[in-house]
């Protein structure tokens, strides 16, 4: 156990902890999920332990109590120029950006989503959506691998924030198959982003509890869902939303139309592209109720239509992130375990990072692999719950931009 010390500002008071607290000689303080009621009592167990610390294993949730706890206080009105004591200049605002398109913070993007998505009534509404549109879109054409990688891994990780993670994904799926394969247009490709990110947003609440709910969904959790559609279109107006296209792609997303893409309006376009990622994301989520489909079961159940022909959006979806995608797990010809980082020249041989060798044992660092050489081709998907190893996304990112 290697101990990292806490900063007790970082600590929620009144919320259970995401991680376990320790004492500076690792002895256990208080357990994971154990609420702490007041800072007088977080102030006692700094003193009795000689500060609080944390296995670095839990940096990840330690790294999202805190991010959380800064929007929280955005929530709250509060500026966080001010609560930092310093107001950030033009010249900051252009290095902050830079600095966040180089190395981007995915914990910080999915609160950011989900503060967003819980909040769809606030008239900073729009201002923040496009906000968080343009970070996706912008991390999309510099890195889309490790765009994916990101998104999948979260989305497989963490069932707390699951609508608004499950929104981003969407989004960016359908934003890398609108300019990859489909040549749409940039208008329409924005349009399009925007709109899958906003599809649920009448039932975000309800999103989020029903994936941490083991029973199925209630006579009126179904009424919710049935009707979250028309609803998410009407909050989009309320808000200010005016483009026509934007609110029909929402509007009509769950609306089963098969059959060739060119025949319908761009809004219906949109909507059966945002429909088909949807259904890939929504199977490769794992929920309280069930069990994830592995990535290429996820994909395939998107790539034939309701008349069981070949779906044009869901075949455009799998030519864009691969039958195996950045952030899923694969068996190779060698028995390895390992992390699909890059997407490959086709569908089938990504480029990948060993994480579990021949033997079952972790590897010290993790070794890339290319997945066309016949040694080393993919066997089989790896569902990520049968993946008994805690993964860095910090640590793995970096192989996602690598030539």
């Amino acid at each position: 156990m290697h101990l990292v010390p806490v900063n007790v500002e970082t600590v929620r008071i009144g919320q259970p902890l995401p991680f376990p607290l320790m004492d500076k000689d690792g002895l256990l303080l208080a357990r994971k999920a154990f609420v702490i009621d007041s800072k007088e009592a977080l102030a006692d167990y700094a003193r009795r332990g000689g500060g609080l610390y944390i296995d670095v294993a839990d940096a990840e949730a330690h790294h999202r109590a805190y991010v959380e706890q800064l929007h929280g206080l955005v929530r709250d009105g509060k500026a966080l120029g001010v609560i930092a004591g310093t107001q950030l200049s033009a010249n900051n605002k252009q290095q902050r950006q830079t600095q966040e398109d180089e190395r981007p913070d995915w914990l910080d993007l999915q609160v950011q989503g989900n503060t967003l998505l819980h909040d769809g009534h606030s008239v900073h509404f729009l201002e923040r959506l496009e906000r968080l549109a343009e970070r996706l879109n912008r991390q999309s054409l510099r890195n889309p691998d490790g765009t994916l990688f990101a998104l999948i891994h979260l989305s497989g990780s963490e069932m707390r924030m699951y609508s608004a993670t499950h929104a981003m994904l969407v989004s960016v799926m359908c934003g890398l198959a609108a300019r990859e394969v489909l040549k749409w247009p940039a208008e329409m490709e924005a349009q399009m982003c925007k709109a899958a990110l906003t599809m649920n947003l009448a039932m975000t609440d309800m999103q989020d509890r029903l994936a941490l709910q083991a029973e199925p969904p209630s006579a009126s959790q179904r009424a919710v869902i049935d009707a979250h559609a028309i609803k998410s279109a009407e909050m989009l107006a309320t808000v200010g939303v005016t483009d026509a296209t934007w609110l029909q792609a929402v509007h009509d997303h769950h609306i089963p139309l098969p059959g060739p893409l060119r025949d319908r309006a761009p809004a219906q376009q949109m909507g059966r592209l945002i429909q088909r990622a949807d259904m890939f994301a929504a199977r490769l989520a794992p929920r309280a109720a069930r069990t994830p489909l592995s990535p290429a079961a996820a994909m395939q159940a998107c790539y034939f239509d309701e008349n069981r022909k070949i779906d044009e959006a869901g075949a455009a979806l799998i030519k864009a992130v691969g039958i195996y995608q950045p952030g899923s797990f694969v068996r190779l010809a060698t028995e390895e375990i390992a992390v699909v980082v890059k997407r490959g020249l086709n569908t089938t041989t990504p480029r990948v990072a060993v994480l579990i060798n021949r033997s079952g044992m972790p590897t010290v660092e993790p070794i890339v692999r290319d997945t066309s050489v016949r040694d080393h081709r993919v066997v089989a998907s790896v569902a990520q719950r049968d993946i008994k190893l805690q993964m860095n996304l910090e640590r793995l990112l970096p192989f996602t931009a690598m030539p």
